[in-house]
């Protein structure tokens, strides 16, 4: 039976625990407006100076090489933002993954006590029952830390496949730019 002590602490982590992932919610919306912002002033500044050169081309073949010119930097700088929006998801993301993680072991660990304890307190005769409740705990266990496992992996494949897609259209730009 919990006291009412370890209750208010418990409820006392939950609201510490909330508390810090709406903190990190914030933050990663904060970063968010941050690199919109940046990349709306950037993109206003080049638009006008693209303008401005626009004004200044004297024949058609000064108009293509400028348009040309432009193609490369413009996918240098999707790329760029595509980068960095992906690093403020997987960062926050990270975040929440942490948090939840440390949740579950503590709360696994917690199950596990009570477990071992309701196992010594078993009246006797129920050795069976206890070693099937521990057997299910454990491969509760196992089958969460494979869940873990592979969403590790899909996030790495992820991040991977982004990466190379990132290189691959900024390679294609480059590309675009000598034709």
């Amino acid at each position: 039976m919990l006291t009412p002590e370890q209750l208010v602490a418990s409820q006392k982590a939950n609201l510490e625990t909330i508390y810090g992932l709406t903190t990190k919610a914030f933050e990663g919306v904060e970063k968010l407006v941050e690199l919109n912002l940046q990349a709306t002033k950037a993109a206003l500044a080049e638009s006008n100076s693209h303008a401005q050169a626009l004004l200044s081309v004297k024949d058609v073949q000064e108009l293509l090489a400028l348009q040309a010119g432009a193609l490369q930097p413009l996918a240098e700088k999707a790329a760029a933002y595509s980068r960095h929006l992906y690093d403020i998801a997987s960062g926050t993301s990270a975040e929440f993954t942490k948090t939840f993680e440390a949740k579950v072991a503590e709360s696994q660990a917690q199950f596990t006590a009570l477990v071992d304890n309701a196992a010594k307190n078993a009246p006797a005769g129920s050795e069976t029952a206890v070693a099937m409740m521990k057997s299910a705990v454990a491969a509760a266990n196992n089958a969460f830390e494979s869940v873990q496992k592979a969403v590790k992996q899909a996030s790495d494949m992820a991040e991977s496949n982004f990466n190379a897609v990132a290189t691959s259209a900024t390679e294609a730009a480059k590309g675009a730019k000598k034709r």
